[in-house]
């Protein structure tokens, strides 16, 4: 019987304190624990609760900096969102079409998924907004938005290359569009369909690549009409513009993404045996799990069920020996958030591991395949980056590095995991960023037995 462990208030305190922290090697790992709530079910849930007519209910939100940006846009463009508790808001929301015009800039700060589906929301309102980050979300392009919704009829002014702030003058009479895809995103797909809401007629998205399906699901929940046909292994999803989205309960399921990072730290510490309860299984984000069990984790599914129109499972995982496989490019948009934890698993695995279809890790937080790359090399490992893939040969880690986060809260996360594992510490330059997807990560991880603390 794995013994449920509860996180500690010392590690709680540095969480909220952020700065730079120290990971050590640490003895096996045992527990029984939950993850924060999905961020990316997170944002869809007090958006179309925010849409919606009537009381949205919320329990398990990600209370992380990301989704809390969310929130107070809503209620900027006029909904009324309420805390009730740790996890539990309520939402009473504006009807689709509804929607005010904020009276000040709406702060993604450093939420690229937050920026990207609510540009999508306001340029089919007939309103003007204005958008804008940190540092990090001031760099990432938001081109691959502005493209289809000017299609809408919505104006943008940005800075160069399509970049934060934005100005967004919403459609005065938008016109459905049918739009396919260059690249696999779903932040993109999300800010297509969610701009077809207020249009009437039908919005279609053509997806090459199959995504995450979150909003589809989350639509169907409040009541949208969203149809997808296969038309030679391609998906057509489409949205019937003007419907009346009904409040809805929500319970957001725990991330999967945050539970990438305990789930490698146990494969990667002999004698480790935990379990994860409660954890989101959307096949659209679980292409990690397939790629751990190819390489020979002992993960088991328990106690598969649905929760809130998404399946759900508790994992029990437990240490052992990984070795290294060809991960294939096609997978990679159903984990592209998991690569940097994938990599701190490869450098410990018996052998390479190639990873392919990388190119999108470019522009995320930071520059993610970048800074696996110097990070891992840091610590001794051999590893190669090429402009879309990574290869990592494994075998055992040195560690001792401190490594620059740039901003990059999974960044962070992943190489904590490795000073867990590896023979001299590890230490990261700013825990601060870990805040906006994984708040009590460190208590969490400390809970389990993992040794990770203020760096002196």
């Amino acid at each position: 019987m794995v013994e449920k462990r509860v996180p500690d208030a010392e590690g709680a305190a540095h969480d909220a304190a952020g700065g730079p922290l120290r990971s050590s090697r640490c003895e096996a790992l045992s527990g029984t624990i939950a993850v924060p709530g999905d961020k990316s079910i997170s944002h869809r849930a007090v958006i179309l609760g925010g849409l919606a007519v009537g009381e949205t209910r919320i329990t398990g939100l990600l209370e992380g900096e990301d989704v809390l940006r969310t929130a107070a846009a809503l209620r900027a463009l006029g909904a009324e969102v309420e805390r009730c508790g740790e996890g539990d808001w309520r939402i009473h929301g504006c009807g689709v079409g509804g929607l005010a015009e904020p009276s000040d800039v709406l702060d993604m700060g450093n939420s690229g998924t937050a920026a990207r589906l609510l540009a999508g929301v306001v340029a089919t309102h007939p309103i003007t907004s204005f958008m804008t980050g940190d540092a990090s979300l001031r760099r990432r392009p938001m081109q691959r938005v502005i493209a289809p919704l000017s299609q809408f009829g919505a104006g943008f002014v940005s800075r160069q290359g399509g970049r934060m702030p934005l100005s967004i003058i919403g459609a005065r009479t938008p016109v459905p569009i049918t739009y396919e895809l260059p690249v696999a995103s779903a932040q993109v797909k999300s800010a297509v369909l969610l701009g077809g809401l207020n249009v009437p007629g039908r919005t279609t998205v053509i997806e090459p690549e199959a995504t995450r399906d979150h909003t589809e699901r989350m639509l169907r929940h409040f009541g949208g009409t969203v149809d997808v046909v296969l038309d030679g292994g391609v998906r057509h999803i489409s949205v019937v513009g003007q419907p009346e989205l009904l409040g809805a309960a929500v319970d957001v399921p725990g991330d999967f993404s945050s539970a990438a990072f305990p789930i490698v730290a146990a494969l990667l510490l002999p004698g480790s045996d935990i379990v994860i309860e409660n954890v989101g299984m959307n096949p659209g984000r679980s292409g990690l799990l397939t790629t751990l069990l190819e390489m020979g984790a002992r993960i088991d599914l328990l106690n598969a069920r649905e929760r809130g129109g998404e399946p759900v499972a508790d994992l029990r995982v437990r240490g052992g020996a990984l070795h290294g496989i060809e991960v294939p490019a096609e997978r990679a948009p159903s984990m592209i958030d998991e690569y940097p934890i994938l990599a701190v698993a490869a450098a410990f695995a018996d052998g390479p591991t190639v990873m392919r279809g990388l190119a999108e890790l470019r522009v995320k937080e930071s520059d993610r395949l970048g800074a696996t790359s110097d990070g891992l090399a840091a610590c001794g490992v051999e590893v190669r980056a090429g402009a879309d893939d990574l290869t990592v040969v494994g075998g055992a880690v040195r560690g001792g590095a401190e490594i620059a986060t740039q901003l990059d809260h999974r960044i962070a996360m992943a190489f904590l995991v490795l000073g867990a594992a590896s023979e001299q510490p590890v230490r990261v330059d700013d825990a601060a960023p870990i805040a906006t997807s994984f708040p009590g990560f460190v208590a969490l991880m400390n809970s389990l037995g993992t040794a990770i603390g203020p760096a002196a």
